[in-house]
């Protein structure tokens, strides 16, 4: 009886770690046959657990949305509360235990019935935000607790998911990405995902995240843990403090622009006057005045971009002016 009681509860955790399972890979977990897979999902339904099952080549287990919370373990009352709770600390941005909170809080909202789900969001509605060093008006934007919960599922689930994104400039678009994980940085949540057009990493500050889509595509994870994430992270948030940005405006149509540099012009838009705007970003002032060498001869452009550089570009000229001399 125990060795039954012990392998049902792995099926339990299993079921509540991922939101589909094959039979074939809870077979293979569980090292038991399908017969016995049967029976205890059987004995989880009879404790009150809602499980679906799909026929067919791909067939499977998922633990249903939409149950009570399961007996024994937690009442309504407190299932509301550790959500709240829960909740609160992921948009505190606490720092320290937020993977543990996002899978515990994935865990118990995925098996809320609408009732509880609906006090839930009630409850944090009018609840203040915990409280944390440095925490106070304005130290930091908020971030929707729904889309953090949203976001910790698809990071969870390897869901491909489209969304809208507004950059420090002001500048949306529509992104395609493979979320990997959530962040805190400060007093910011950010999420590290793999762009599906730019074929790289990219890092995403949630306040700015709108209008997720899930697609329900499924993909296959980047090997990539914790302290990888978070040096990938800190590595773009300083990349973006310390940036020098400029526009250049060259004088030929996009489409023969974007044709001579290749990736190196993949956000080039077509001028409204007609040409070319290139977005430039460096490291450095000389990062950026290195970009222009990508200027075809005996085109013409022009810099639009911070005194410093526009300064800096004229004594570079004087200097090679001189050397040519």
């Amino acid at each position: 009886m125990a060795a039954t009681t012990s392998r049902t509860l792995d099926l339990l955790s299993l079921l509540q770690s991922h939101r589909h399972w094959t039979a074939r890979e809870l077979v293979d977990r569980l090292g038991v046959s399908e017969r016995t897979l049967r029976r205890d999902v059987e004995r989880l339904r009879e404790l009150g657990y809602s499980i679906e099952s799909t026929r067919g080549v791909a067939g499977g287990y998922r633990l249903a949305a939409g149950t009570g919370l399961p007996p024994l373990l937690l009442t309504d009352d407190e299932g509301v509360a550790i959500a709240v709770g829960l909740r609160s600390q992921a948009a505190a941005g606490l720092r320290g235990a937020e993977h543990t909170t996002f899978s515990a809080l994935a865990k118990i909202e995925q098996v809320l019935p609408p009732a509880l789900r609906r006090r839930i969001g009630a409850l944090q509605a009018v609840a203040a935000p915990a409280g944390g060093p440095g925490a106070g008006p304005g130290t930091a934007p908020s971030v929707d607790s729904d889309l953090l919960g949203l976001l910790a599922l698809c990071c969870r689930d390897a869901e491909r998911i489209r969304m809208s994104y507004t950059d420090a400039t002001g500048a949306a678009s529509t992104r395609s990405v493979e979320p990997h994980r959530l962040v805190p940085l400060g007093r910011r949540w950010y999420l590290l995902a793999w762009d599906r057009d730019r074929d790289d990493w990219r890092t995403f500050r949630l306040d700015r995240i709108d209008d997720v889509f899930q697609t329900r595509v499924r993909f296959a994870p980047h090997p990539l843990t914790d302290d990888e994430a978070l040096e990938r992270v800190q590595r773009a948030v300083r990349w973006r403090d310390h940036a020098v940005r400029a526009e250049v405006h060259v004088a030929m149509p996009v489409e023969e622009f974007r044709e001579r540099l290749g990736w190196w012009a993949r956000d080039a838009v077509a001028a409204p006057g007609g040409g070319t705007v290139w977005p430039v970003e460096g490291e450095s002032l000389a990062g950026v005045a290195a970009a222009l060498l990508w200027v075809p001869a005996a085109v013409g452009c022009r810099v639009d971009g911070p005194p410093e550089l526009l300064a800096y570009l004229e004594a570079q000229a004087e200097r090679f002016a001189a050397a040519g001399g």
